[in-house]
């Protein structure tokens, strides 16, 4: 079966995401790495990150994390049966309970950003601020487009 032909920006726009998606494993290896000596992995940090960036449910989390909210719920779980985080009733939705850190939870969170700053800023020296904001633009720009609502012909 012949391959569809594409344009140039489309190859271009294929072989971009597939080094996105090779970056994020290294972000999430990298991740466990870093989160590993505080007895946690890439995906727990990331959960005790946003509790720890504000007070949200585990739906929002989850949004701002584009995870499943199952997913999240099942870590926040672990977290809380671990004494990391809490529950706190919600007074804009009754079910939807808000998670919070506890202080066992502020200290894990920050001897892994301890690490992780080590790293960054090893890594940002190596690439440059210039070239990582102008990525990172670019990646915003392409996450905003495919959040966009898109119409049966555009696939």
């Amino acid at each position: 079966m012949k391959k569809p032909d594409r344009t140039a920006a489309g190859d271009a726009f294929a072989a971009f995401s597939i080094s996105v998606i090779r970056l994020a494993a290294h972000l999430g290896s990298e991740g466990d790495a870093l989160a590993k000596p505080s007895g946690q992995t890439s995906a727990r940090w990331q959960v005790l990150a946003a509790a720890g960036h504000a007070t949200m449910s585990v739906a929002e989390i989850g949004r701002i994390l584009g995870l499943a909210r199952q997913g999240v719920q099942r870590i926040a779980d672990i977290l809380e049966a671990e004494g990391l985080v809490r529950y706190e009733e919600n007074p804009v939705h009754r079910r939807a309970k808000l998670l919070v850190l506890t202080p066992e939870g502020e200290a894990t969170l920050h001897d892994i950003q301890i690490r992780q700053a080590v790293w960054a800023d090893a890594l940002g020296a190596e690439f440059g601020t210039g070239d990582l904001r102008t990525a990172t633009e670019l990646l915003a720009r392409v996450l905003d487009g495919l959040a966009r609502p898109k119409g049966k012909a555009s696939r």
